[in-house]
This record gives C-alpha cells, sequence and structure tokens, in this order.
C-alpha cells in the first residue's frame, strides 16, 4: 500500500488531499500544529496515524518522519509539504514578526521535512515530494509581499532538488494554484485588489486532485486551474515587461 504523509493536514487542502487519497486506497499519515484538529481528521479517516507537529522544529520533525515510516518499512512514497500561512496586506502595515513567520513555515518548514525525509525517500521506490507553491510564486505580488517571497523561495528549491535527487529517484514538483477558497484565505481581513478581480474560483478539493494526479504523472511545476494554466505558460513567453505590466493593472487599487 502506497503512503502519502502531509503536513498542514487538518484543514483546507492538506485535509482535502488526505481525504481523497484515504478513499483511493492510500496509507496516510497526518501532521498540524492544531493536535485537537489533526486527531478529529484522523479518527474520521478510519483511525489513520496523526501527530501534532511544528513544521519549524526540526527534531520534532524528524521524529514524527522516523515514527511515521517506522509503520512503513522504512519507506515514503510520497511527501506533501502543504503547512502554510499566508497574510494579505501592505508591507507597511504588518509587524515584522509576522512576515517572519510566514517565511519560517513557507520555507523553514518545507526546508527541514524534506531533509530529514530524504532517508526514507530514498529506499522508495518512485519517491516524491510535493511542496505547497502558489501563482504568487511566478510574480511577485503586491499585498501579499511575503507570502509572494515565499513561494518564491519554495519554487526555487523545488527546481533544484528535483534535479538533484533523481539520481536517487526521487521526484520533486510543486503545486501552483492561484487564489483558493480555503479557511485560511476566507479569515483575512484585506481584499487584495488581485483577489477581487480574479476571483476565487478553486476549491480545497481542486488542488487535492491535482496532488493526486501529480502523484502519478509526476511535473515540476503543475498550474491548477485552466485561467492560470493560460496565464502561467503565457508568463514564461512574454517578455519581463510584459508580465510587470500585468500584475501591476491587476493589482491598482
Amino acid at each position: 500500500m502506497p503512503n502519502i504523509l502531509i503536513t498542514g493536514a487538518a484543514s483546507g487542502i492538506g485535509a482535502a488531499t488526505a481525504r481523497l487519497f484515504h478513499a483511493r486506497g492510500w496509507a496516510v499519515g497526518l501532521l498540524d500544529i492544531n493536535a485537537l484538529a489533526v486527531a478529529e481528521l484522523a479518527h474520521e479517516l478510519d483511525d489513520s496515524w496523526h501527530a501534532a507537529l511544528d513544521v519549524t522544529d526540526a527534531s520534532a520533525a524528524a521524529q514524527a518522519l522516523a515514527q511515521f515510516c517506522g509503520h512503513h518499512d522504512g519507506q515514503l512514497r510520497l511527501l506533501f509539504n502543504c503547512a502554510g500561512i499566508l497574510r494579505f496586506g501592505y508591507f507597511e502595515d504588518i509587524e515584522l514578526a509576522e512576515h517572519l513567520r510566514i517565511l519560517d513555515i513557507n520555507v523553514r518548514g518545507v526546508l527541514q521535512m524534506s531533509h530529514a525525509a530524504f532517508m526514507y525517500l530514498k529506499a522508495t521506490p518512485d519517491a516524491q515530494v510535493v511542496n505547497m507553491g502558489s501563482a504568487s510564486g511566478l510574480y511577485g505580488t503586491p499585498h501579499m509581499a511575503s507570502y509572494s517571497a515565499s513561494k518564491f523561495a519554495v519554487r526555487g528549491l523545488t527546481e533544484a532538488l528535483d534535479l538533484e535527487w533523481r539520481r536517487h529517484d526521487i521526484r520533486v514538483g510543486d503545486m501552483m494554484p492561484p487564489f483558493v477558497r480555503t479557511p485560511m484565505v476566507d479569515s483575512q481581513r484585506f481584499e487584495p485588489p488581485t483577489l477581487r478581480r480574479l476571483g476565487v474560483t478553486l476549491a480545497a478539493e481542486d488542488v487535492a486532485a491535482a496532488v493526486w494526479q501529480q502523484a502519478h504523472a509526476a511535473a515540476v511545476h503543475r498550474p491548477v486551474s485552466w485561467t492560470f494554466k493560460l496565464m502561467y505558460w503565457s508568463g514564461q513567453l512574454a517578455p519581463a515587461w510584459l508580465n510587470r505590466l500585468v500584475m501591476a493593472r491587476l493589482s491598482r487599487e
């Protein structure tokens, strides 16, 4: 039975992915800083393995991986680095500590989980890491500057590790959705002009379906939704000044 370990599993995209993979016969491991919520989801999914985890705690991350993979002969088919936070607003209005927390969870968490998972991935045929990227990792997005910066870092790490770890038969890719209807987005008090113009057309289940596709047909970057796929591929071909112009128009107030 293939297995998947998911960070940020208690709600949103992580929970939707856990439900989908469990329904399709995978063994799922659930990690989240919210101990009560992750325990409730684990109970829903036939008492799946779970643990409370702060992904910024390197020793706790290594311990969680050892415990989960210990139930699977030391193997890990897929690590889904889904844990992340965001904050919409003007850069100068957001406390510096909050900017740093975004980078800590969204970047350091992915680094630490991937580093600790390497030995288990290496021991598993066709192993994969799937990172939670974003459309905001394509061009810097106003009103979500530190989140955008974190997703640029995830994109760079993904590209580098996919090339570097091929010698170990480990594929690394990222999901690149635009705005997704999740509790994290719904809880924001500031609405960026970009969100207002593009709207929120994706549900967590749409991204979960893309993760399932990624597990069976690996790509380095997987844009989610037809609208963003068109934006993504046109952005790869367009000159930098045109991409900047598009973002300026989308984010104008």
